[in-house]
């Protein structure tokens, strides 16, 4: 089974600011470099990746997207997901045109750590739609207790394409799979939202992670959008929170076991290639 993986983060430590790493373990000091991911990757059946915008301070979000965009081509980086201010007016235009510049394949707002009131105003929504005008994807990540907000965007931006970034975040440490299947179903029914296979052993509630722990929700996630509306994601270094990346890769590869070749193909590569035509 070959992967894209259209969640590649980098902590570039001491060029940027990642403020929200203070408190993680895990992720508090290091740096998470292009070879650091290589050395994690090799021989893992990669054919390329996505760079995931890794959630730097504000200021820096822009100088993010700009380095990154030097990275592409370089160690099977296909494009990067850059962040970008929907809720302001101001400087958004001329961002979303320099980033036709950057190599840019999609955008997201992380929207589960700020006022949720921020997604339901008109700019917001009225900003979205210009993405959407541009043929470009926009990832949404949301707690699955947001699912509402979620959908209140798919109804009002209905010509966006649409990604929900982990699994559409399930709280598995509390075993809370009831709620989270009925609002992910009810998603799954908006034909312009697609769902990426990254980021649940984040919400375990420590390791060791199993397929067994995982599956209940992988398998409903597969019922109701098929690997034909699935990507698959490494959240690394993120996933390293739980378990590593290798780990996950194996994970991922024990849980999809019983797809055909092709259901595999379009999970690992090909609905990636179509929704960040890449």
């Amino acid at each position: 089974m070959q992967l894209i993986d259209t969640h590649q983060h980098l902590i570039l430590r001491g060029r940027l600011g990642y403020s929200w790493t203070a408190g993680i373990p895990a992720l508090a000091e290091k740096a998470f470099t292009p070879e650091d991911y290589a050395a994690l990757t090799r021989d893992k059946g990669f054919i390329g990746t996505v760079f995931m915008e890794a959630g730097v301070d504000d200021a820096d979000y822009q100088a993010e997207a700009r380095y990154v965009a030097g990275l592409v081509g370089q160690g099977g980086m296909l494009g990067q997901i850059a962040s970008c201010r929907p809720e302001l007016d101001e400087g958004f235009d001329a961002w979303i045109e320099e980033c036709d510049r950057l190599h840019v394949v999609g955008f997201r707002r992380i929207l589960h750590v700020v006022d949720e009131a921020i997604s339901q105003s008109e700019t917001f929504r009225r900003n979205l739609r210009k993405i959407g005008r541009k043929g470009l994807p926009f990832d949404l990540c949301f707690f699955a207790r947001q699912h509402g907000l979620a959908e209140d965007l798919l109804m009002a931006c209905p010509d966006q394409v649409f990604v929900l970034d982990h699994c559409g975040n399930p709280d598995i440490a509390s075993g809370a799979f009831a709620s989270w299947a009925e609002s992910l179903k009810r998603l799954a029914e908006f034909p312009n939202l697609y769902i990426k296979f990254s980021g649940i052993p984040t919400n375990c509630a420590a390791r060791p992670v199993t397929a067994e722990m995982l599956r209940p929700y992988t398998d409903h996630l597969l019922a109701c959008f098929g690997p034909e509306r699935t990507l698959w994601g490494g959240d690394w270094p993120v996933v390293d929170i739980n378990a590593s990346l290798p780990e996950w890769i194996d994970l991922t590869r024990e849980l999809c076991r019983d797809l055909s070749a092709d259901e595999q193909r379009s999970l690992g590569v090909d609905t990636a290639r179509r929704v960040y035509r890449v």
